[in-house]
């Protein structure tokens, strides 16, 4: 049994999840705990580089079997150890603590009040001189954890946010914990002899980015903890890795968090520090700052916005530019292969970077760190709420799931307005003369349902501020007379963005578009409103107008930058209102048919090009479908062509019903009468009805209190409806002409017209169409 317990005492090193990080635990397996005679909840120690005390805990159902201990970042550093490394365990004893003195574990902190809190934070926790330990709120413990665990690991919040402390020193020495007798001293500010880099970022901080971490620790931990293997293996290790992807997906954090973690020393560069303004002296600073992290290696240099300070040689005018560029490259070039340095540079624009550095030899791998899946939201909302006390309420997973588009930054965004929320409940409670908040007022503090729900209306994607528009708030229930449509964009639009996996499992691509189609005034812009909000997806209305520019080119960009962004925030709905305008048949030699021939070449490409939409829907919208071009009209691009026409007598009364729905009604109006009576009336006419009847209403007095069926009667006489019969023939025709012939090759220089096009007399008789 000896030579057993011999053997599984030597582990090896995880990586903890977010969800179980910062409470002091560590996940051993269960036949360690049997030769060791530990029980859940018992006190064991971590020898590494150093040792430091934990929790023993069973392990997760995935690694039974393994020989492998679980540790959360301040753990690992506390033991001096990285993911991958051996360490040592033995059972420990801890003994109660006299006096425990913490002091802030981060630069620029400076922490003040009662001790308290602290010592609930922290009862039963074990602790040594020297560990770096984090508050903890709230939070909800995992299922598998025995009942008594749970019940030490709901203490109350320390604050509103996450915060790191140094153990400085305990009476008396080693294995300690706090109990009631404790006197627990928290010293004010941080001094560099009680603390280090290991406060800072750890790969428990980041969230969805598993697979980007796993890349990049093969790229950069690697070669620096364990140069050796390279040696053996006869190659060079990876000198530069670029990460890029959108704003605020923490790729800068990653950075750090590999710096820390593979106890290298992080040289910082911003592209503005070094530019000088004497000849050289950008090139100098450079030079110094590679010289400085080569003598203090291993050691990591990371370039953020690595595009400000290597440009386009051949975009830009300026020779300090060029120069520096050029002497970046030399720098990466003349890094000796065994220097264990790594460069490792972040941008979002990586087609600015000059082609030359995206090479094997200068950086070696392009790492995407992109827009986070649900998944990856939940763990990043994990992180961010792990110091706040949240209401038993509180649903992260559907937080998550309603969170689409939104990338790390705007998560953490999003938590602290909620807690800003919560601020603002008692502020009208709170004394601000007072120099210190008292702690019943603190323990009171709590974020729930409604803090986020709030904050979610301030709160949008980062991504999509530019082109965010704000969506009515309209449901298929406030839509009448379109149930036909409505179906049909349920099942294309909601359906693929609710439940991909169902179209994977039968080996079927969703639709990529809908052209929504028929008279003016029948609801085709409300339709795609509310199918966006519907399905849950970030809405993009463009005009075009807001596409198409004067200047060579610029069109063709903005649907490209269109695109691109709405790649980037899936899922997304972009809808194109009166597409007709922007993508007319080419050929037909109206207005400046160059202009609009390219933009229909790029929205032809951006459709069904190399590139997939994937859960992105495209909605257009036109009373005139004969004018589009017809390479549009062909599955693949507007797979669904939906004719949205008049609404039936039901119809129609759904639609009055909705309209007068906030409206005093006298008992003799007779809705189902009116709605027999308005035949060929489109939603928008039927609305205009009911405002005429109110108006009516109004000029008999203006205190009157009840819009009468006289009031409507005379508005009926006012109003018209905008379709006609020849009107309805046309569309019929058109919609006939497009079911069954397709789409039918253009003779040269003539403009494609579609049997059955909408005749000018019709135009000049009942107007446009």
């Amino acid at each position: 049994m000896a030579d057993v317990e011999t053997d599984v005492r030597r582990l090896q090193v995880a990586n903890l999840p977010p969800a179980d990080s910062g409470r002091g635990l560590a996940r051993l397996p269960r036949k360690l705990m049997d030769a060791l005679g530990l029980n859940d909840g018992d006190v064991i120690e971590i020898i590494g580089k150093r040792s430091t005390p934990a929790r023993a805990i069973r392990p997760y159902d995935e690694d039974e079997g393994l020989d492998v201990i679980r540790l959360d970042g301040l753990q690992r550093a506390n033991a001096g150890v990285g993911a991958g490394d051996f360490v040592e365990v033995q059972k420990a004893v801890s003994r109660p603590a006299t006096k425990v003195t913490f002091a802030p574990a981060q630069n620029n902190v400076r922490l003040q009040g009662s001790t308290e809190a602290l010592k609930r934070s922290f009862a039963a926790r074990p602790l040594t001189q020297g560990d770096t330990v984090a508050t903890a709120g709230h939070q909800r413990v995992n299922a598998d954890m025995p009942d008594h665990i749970r019940q030490l690991l709901n203490a109350p919040a320390f604050a509103l946010q996450e915060v790191r402390l140094q153990v400085v020193s305990t009476a008396p020495r080693g294995v300690v914990h706090i109990d009631q007798s404790t006197v627990v001293e928290l010293l004010s500010e941080f001094s560099p002899a009680d603390g280090d880099r290991r406060a800072d970022v750890t790969y428990d901080d980041l969230g969805g980015l598993k697979d980007t971490v796993d890349a990049l620790r093969e790229m950069v931990e690697l070669p620096l903890r364990h140069p050796e293997l390279f040696q053996r293996l006869g190659v060079d290790p990876p000198k530069g890795v670029l990460l890029h992807g959108p704003p605020g997906t923490g790729k800068t954090r990653l950075a750090r968090a590999v710096a820390n973690e593979s106890d290298a020393q992080f040289f910082h560069i911003a592209g503005p520090e070094i530019m000088g303004s004497a000849y050289g002296e950008s090139e100098k600073q450079l030079r110094e700052l590679f010289e400085k992290a080569s003598q203090a290696a291993p050691s990591i240099i990371f370039i953020d916005e690595i595009d400000s300070i290597a440009p386009k040689r051949g975009q830009v005018t300026g020779e300090a530019e060029k120069r520096l560029v050029a002497q970046l490259l030399t720098l990466m070039d003349g890094l000796e292969p065994r220097q264990n340095l790594v460069v490792i540079a972040a941008t979002n624009r990586p087609e600015a970077i000059d082609e030359a550095l995206r090479r094997p030899g200068r950086f070696d791998r392009e790492i995407v760190v992109g827009v986070p899946d649900e998944t990856g939201r939940r763990e990043i909302l994990g992180i961010h709420t792990r110091g706040m006390p949240l209401a038993s309420g509180v649903d992260l997973d559907e937080l998550a799931r309603r969170t689409y588009g939104f990338v790390g930054a705007d998560l953490a965004a999003l938590t602290r307005e909620a807690a800003l929320e919560a601020v603002r409940r008692i502020m009208p409670k709170l004394n601000l003369a007072e120099e210190t908040i008292p702690t019943e007022m603190l323990d009171q503090l709590s974020v729930d349902t409604s803090d986020f729900e709030g904050a979610l209306k301030r709160v949008q994607p980062s991504a999509m501020r530019e082109v965010m528009v704000q969506v009515p708030n309209v449901g298929w229930d406030d839509i009448g007379g379109l149930d036909e449509a409505s179906s049909r964009l349920r099942e294309g639009v909601e359906l693929p963005l609710k439940h991909p996996e169902a179209f994977r499992r039968l080996g079927i691509r969703p639709a990529k578009g809908f052209l929504l189609y028929g008279p003016p005034g029948t609801g085709k812009t409300l339709l795609a409103k509310a199918c966006a909000r519907e399905a849950q997806a970030n809405f993009i209305a463009t005009k075009s107008s807001d596409l198409l520019s004067k200047w060579y080119g610029e069109s063709e960009q903005q649907i490209a930058r269109l695109f691109a962004r709405a790649r980037q925030v899936a899922p997304t709905v972009i809808f194109f209102d009166e597409i007709d305008s922007l993508v007319p048949a080419r050929g037909g030699g109206m207005g400046e048919p160059q202009v609009t021939e390219r933009v229909v070449n790029t929205i032809l490409a951006e459709m069904d090009g190399l590139e997939e939409l994937n859960s992105v829907v495209v909605i257009g919208a036109t009373n005139r479908p004969n004018l589009i071009d017809p390479a549009l009209l062909r599955p693949g691009r507007f797979d669904e062509l939906i004719y949205v026409g008049t609404p039936d007598t039901a119809g129609r009364r759904r639609i009055l019903a909705i309209h007068t729905e906030s409206m005093p009604l006298a008992s003799d109006v007779d809705l189902e009468s009116l709605a027999q009576r308005t035949e060929r009336f489109t939603g928008a006419d039927l609305e205009d009805l009911v405002r005429r009847a109110g108006l009516t209403a109004l000029r008999r007095g203006i205190d009157e209190g009840q819009v009468a069926m006289s009031d409507f009667e005379a508005a009926l006489h006012e109003t018209r409806a905008s379709v006609t019969a020849e009107m309805e023939e046309d569309y019929q025709r058109i919609q006939d002409t497009l079911k069954s012939d397709a789409v039918r090759p253009d003779p040269p220089g003539i403009g494609f017209v579609m049997p059955g096009m909408l005749r000018p007399r019709n135009a000049a008789k009942s107007g446009e169409a």
